[in-house]
C-alpha cells in the first residue's frame, strides 16, 4: 500500500455517471459496483467513497474525506467550512450551472417573493430557502420535501424552491418561476487540515489540473492544412478571427503547414472556406484535453 491515501468522495446519484466520464476523459479510470459505496480507481493513491452530494461538504468538513466533489448549493446549504479548490462546470445534464427557482402554479396569484409571507413553501433545500427569504425580509413556514416536490402545490404548498437545468419538469406540471434563489456549479472541495498538507494538495491541484483541461476541450476540435506560402495571407484571414494559428515550416521552402484549434459547431462552415483560399489536405482530429 502505498504511504500516502487521498480520501476522495465520489458523488452518488445525478451526478455519479457525470463525474465518472469526467474522470475517465482525465485519465481516471473509476468503477461502480452495485453492492459496494467504495468504488474502485486506477490511482492506488485514492480511495473513493461514494456519497450522496447533499451529504458532501460536511463530511469533507469534518474530515472524514479529505475531499470530494458537489455543488455550490450543497455547500451553501448546510454551511461547510471547506476548501474550495475548484470549480467545474458540469451536471448531469448540461456544461452549465443548475437554477434553485421559486415556483408556483400557473394559475397562482403569487407574484413576487414577498407575496409569500405566511404561506407554506415546500423543497429539498431547508436552508437555502430560508436564508433566501430572509435576504427579502419574508416570513413562510419552510418544509423539508422528501421528493416529488413538483407535484405539491396548490394542495401541499403555496410554493416550491426546486432545482432545474432546463424547466422541462416545471413546465410539465404547470408551474411558473417567480425568481431565482442561486445559481450553483460543482465544485471540487478539500478539508481545510487536508489541503494544508503538502502532499494532498499536491495531488488535489494536479486532479483539477487534468478534470479542468478536459473541460475546456469540449466542444473543441483541431484542424491541420498545408498552404503554399503564397496563399497564407488568405488562409489566416480565415482562421485569425478565431484564434492565432501556429505556422510551422515543411521541407519544401514553398509550402507551410497550418494547425489551430476551434469550436466543433463552425467545422462545417470554414473548411470549405479554407479549401477555397488555397488550403490543402486539410485533417480534424479531436481534442482531449487544453491546458493553458
Amino acid at each position: 500500500m502505498p504511504e500516502q491515501i487521498l480520501k476522495l468522495g465520489i458523488p452518488a446519484g445525478s451526478l455519479q455517471e457525470a463525474t465518472a466520464e469526467l474522470f475517465r476523459k482525465a485519465g481516471y479510470r473509476i468503477t461502480f459496483s452495485s453492492r459496494s459505496y467504495y468504488p474502485s480507481i486506477d490511482d492506488d493513491e485514492i480511495e473513493c467513497l461514494l456519497i450522496r452530494a447533499q451529504e458532501m461538504a460536511r463530511y469533507v468538513e469534518q474530515g472524514i474525506l479529505d475531499a470530494g466533489i458537489t455543488g455550490y448549493d450543497w455547500i451553501c446549504e448546510t454551511g461547510a467550512d471547506v476548501h474550495e479548490v475548484d470549480e467545474l462546470v458540469f451536471s448531469k445534464v448540461s456544461r452549465r450551472p443548475v437554477r434553485w427557482v421559486l415556483c408556483v402554479p400557473n394559475d397562482s396569484p403569487i407574484q413576487d417573493v414577498k407575496d409569500l409571507e405566511g404561506k407554506r413553501i415546500a423543497t429539498e433545500a431547508v436552508g437555502l430557502t430560508q436564508q433566501y427569504l430572509t435576504r427579502h425580509g419574508v416570513s413562510a413556514h419552510v418544509e423539508f420535501s422528501w421528493g416529488a416536490t413538483e407535484v405539491k402545490p396548490p394542495r401541499l404548498a403555496d410554493a416550491i424552491v426546486e432545482v432545474t437545468e432546463t424547466g422541462s419538469s416545471l413546465r410539465a406540471n404547470d408551474l411558473r418561476i417567480v425568481a431565482e434563489v442561486l445559481q450553483s456549479t460543482t465544485r471540487l472541495i478539500a478539508n481545510k487540515s487536508a489541503w494544508s498538507d503538502g502532499w494532498k494538495r499536491q495531488k488535489l491541484e494536479n486532479i483539477a489540473l487534468m478534470l479542468q483541461s478536459c473541460l475546456a476541450a469540449e466542444g473543441k476540435v483541431g484542424l491541420m492544412m498545408n498552404v503554399r506560402r503564397q496563399a497564407l495571407p488568405h488562409v489566416l484571414t480565415v482562421l485569425t478571427a478565431l484564434q492565432d494559428p501556429t505556422v510551422s515550416s515543411l521541407s519544401d521552402p514553398d509550402w507551410v503547414a497550418v494547425s489551430t484549434i476551434i469550436d466543433e459547431t463552425i467545422v462545417r462552415s470554414i473548411i470549405p472556406k479554407l479549401k477555397d483560399v488555397g488550403a490543402t489536405g486539410i485533417v480534424e482530429f479531436p481534442i482531449n484535453k487544453i491546458i493553458e
